[in-house]
């Protein structure tokens, strides 16, 4: 008998109700036709066991249903869960809802309207600004704004949406953090690096930049778009981890003349009157180094104008 093929998981409880042995379901792992996910599912051979394929077989295998949450609903969404701990599933139940969850599923007891719940891969889940919402709440800030970056800057909800559903949440626990991220949170970000940075920069007690600011020569030549800019301080910043230079290159040019490229580039900003500052993903760990390039930037920029 064989497995009809599937991209998701295979329970063993379908399987068996298919006709199929534990024993036949061990010798298809050992013959290599079934690659075990976790206890009681399966994936068929060459499929990647990522933490999304996990996460669905153990909703398949909850015996009291429930619509995944927070963490679990972020990453059906597909938004970036930096620093957030992704293992167990979190599902939220509606009162009276009762349960303590388990190593595998961590229970959530709360109202949650139906017109708050979508479904994504056949899952009911949270939809994505209650899941921004629910994420927020617990989660660093630094994590919670990098996630309501990416879904407002993907459009998947807006600045209005997150901010009626937080008038809708009430005073539940975390719900002041929650507003903090959406307060700071920006739909101009483009990545994960960039979202980290504006975090920075505010804990450092800087000025907030103006994002993907566009620098012009003085006889209006377009010479490209930065990151971060401050106007006060005639300074604009990029930070390279998204610079790959490989994405610069054009049909045939070779990667160190895109690194040449962009040395011009700098060159032409400095030139149209514009202090310029770096920094890359290692230096995001520290952060008075990054201050400090700033800082000087900001005074050579001063003594420009």
């Amino acid at each position: 008998m064989s497995v009809p093929h599937c991209s998701r998981p295979l329970l063993r409880r379908r399987a068996l109700a298919q006709g199929f042995s534990d024993d036949e379901l061990a010798r298809m792992v050992r013959r290599g036709e079934l690659t075990r996910l976790q206890r009681g599912a399966y994936l068929q051979p060459g499929t990647h066991p990522d933490q999304r394929l996990r996460l669905l077989a153990t909703v398949a295998g909850l015996r009291v249903p429930g619509v995944v949450s927070h963490a679990s609903a972020a990453l059906l969404h597909g938004l970036p869960l930096w620093g957030v701990p992704t293992r167990r599933l979190h599902v939220t139940r509606r009162p009276p809802a009762s349960g303590s969850g388990s190593a595998r599923v961590h229970l959530h007891v709360a109202r949650l309207p139906d017109e708050q719940v979508a479904v994504v891969d056949g899952v009911p889940v949270t939809d994505v600004a209650r899941t921004v919402l629910d994420l927020a709440r617990p989660s660093p800030f630094e994590s919670a704004v990098i996630a309501a970056d990416r879904a407002l800057h993907t459009e998947l909800t807006s600045r209005e949406q997150l901010e009626d559903r937080l008038g809708e949440l009430g005073p539940v626990p975390g719900a002041r953090r929650a507003a903090r991220v959406v307060a700071f949170a920006d739909r101009r970000t483009e990545s994960v690096g960039e979202s980290r940075s504006r975090v920075l920069v505010h804990r450092l007690g800087l000025p907030a930049p103006d994002l993907q600011v566009e620098i012009f020569s003085a006889d209006g030549v377009f010479l490209g778009r930065c990151d971060f800019g401050w106007e006060e301080e005639r300074t604009v910043a990029e930070f390279d981890g998204r610079i790959e230079y490989g994405r610069l290159l054009k049909p045939g040019q070779d990667p160190g003349d895109a690194v040449f490229d962009e040395k011009i580039r700098e060159d032409e900003i400095r030139d149209a009157g514009r202090e310029m500052a770096r920094w890359t993903w290692p230096d995001l760990a520290a952060p008075r180094l990054v201050g400090d390039r700033l800082r000087r930037a900001f005074s050579r920029g001063r003594r420009r104008g």
